[in-house]
């Protein structure tokens, strides 16, 4: 038995592996990977340890929340659990909150239409209502 295409899967195989290098190259100069390399895989916050499969639950949070400020000693940087993480970004907006956000960040967007508008005048019993005995004429 032989093969027919054997050289254009050997040039399909070359291209897909050329890929996943060019692929792991750029994600190795990204700076979760950098942090990764940097800093143990624990996060700075509750201490929990990560390895293998769950190792893409711990992020890299940036102190001054700046994402173009990553400076190649990661100062900017630390390991937060996806947990750990939110709860630091909650802390900053409260914190704002508390110090008095502006009132156009607080107010809700402004609808369109009002489904209640006229909510008041169908509830409310006709004048023509008021002698009625209660039944509509309809069948009890």
């Amino acid at each position: 038995m032989t093969l027919k295409n054997s050289g254009s899967d050997a040039d399909r195989h070359k291209k897909v592996l050329a890929g996943l290098v060019r692929d792991r190259e750029i994600r190795e100069g990204g700076y979760r990977e950098r942090a990764l390399k940097l800093f143990p895989h624990v996060c700075a916050s509750c201490g929990r340890e990560f390895s293998g499969k769950r190792l893409k639950e711990l992020t890299v949070h940036h102190r001054d929340h700046n994402h173009d400020n990553n400076p190649p000693d990661g100062s900017n940087w630390e390991l937060l659990c996806v947990y750990c993480h939110d709860h630091e970004h909650e802390k900053s907006l409260i914190g704002k909150y508390y110090q008095g956000a502006p009132a156009d960040q607080e107010k809700p967007a402004q609808l369109v239409a009002n489904p209640f508008d006229k909510l008041d005048s169908l509830l409310k019993p006709k004048k023509s209502d008021s002698g009625s005995t209660g039944n509509d004429g309809g069948i009890s």
